[in-house]
């Protein structure tokens, strides 16, 4: 119960918890966030750390100085498409030893379904568009690698897709962040980023269980 109630006070205080940080850390803190976003992007095993929230979080911070705007874009740009290519070779390397099981340690076979139905609906798009829903954004890189999609296409999309990912959230959070209503409300705007991130995956989630055959 402890660990439940950090987890959702480390949600729901990123920008408190993150100043925390930089102030003991500095500039440590950089890798600390590199690591946080690579590990949600880049491990199925690890779609639950915040993903929007926290790259929002550091663009407020980083419009009141406690970042580089540059410099967080760099990074968290690296991590988001390191983080895929991970995904996406061991998905390549695992293929049919994960499509031939029902359920694997950690990995939900249900999880890897919705993801194919996802790439049944927008095709390859769906490693952009995957980017802004949370595990979805995880498994799909997985999934595009043990479909064998071709890699020169796979890292052109996820590229752009991991661009327009970190710098809609980054600059939403620089610009919008630090906003007087924002400030005195932030926690509470965290939730609902973390909630609209959630939504497309709840509606897709609620469409394939009315209909399993489409979304």
């Amino acid at each position: 119960m402890a660990d439940q109630s950090y987890f959702i006070d480390l949600f729901l205080h990123l920008d408190a918890h993150l100043r925390e940080v930089t102030n003991e850390y500095g500039l440590l803190t950089y890798l600390l966030l590199f690591t946080i976003i690579f590990c949600e992007t880049g491990l199925v095993i690890a779609p639950f750390l915040p993903g929007d929230s926290l790259i929002f979080a550091t663009g407020a911070l980083a419009a009141s100085g406690s970042f580089n705007l540059f410099t967080l874009l760099i990074v968290l740009c690296l991590a988001a498409i390191a983080g895929d290519n991970v995904n996406y070779h061991t998905g390549h390397f695992l293929g049919n030893r994960v499509t031939n099981r029902e359920n694997i340690r950690f990995i939900k076979k249900e999880q890897l379904d919705r993801t194919h139905l996802f790439f049944e609906k927008y095709g390859v798009k769906t490693i952009i568009i995957a980017r802004f829903i949370p595990f979805i954004r995880t498994f799909a890189p997985f999934v595009a690698g043990i479909g064998t999609m071709p890699y020169l296409t796979f890292i052109s999309y996820d590229t752009i897709g991991g661009v327009l990912w970190v710098t809609s959230f980054l600059f939403g959070g620089y610009y919008f962040g630090n906003l007087m209503i924002v400030k005195d409300n932030f926690s509470f705007l965290i939730f609902g980023v973390i909630l609209v991130s959630l939504l497309p995956g709840i509606i897709a989630y609620i469409q394939s269980k009315r209909d399993p055959k489409g979304m």
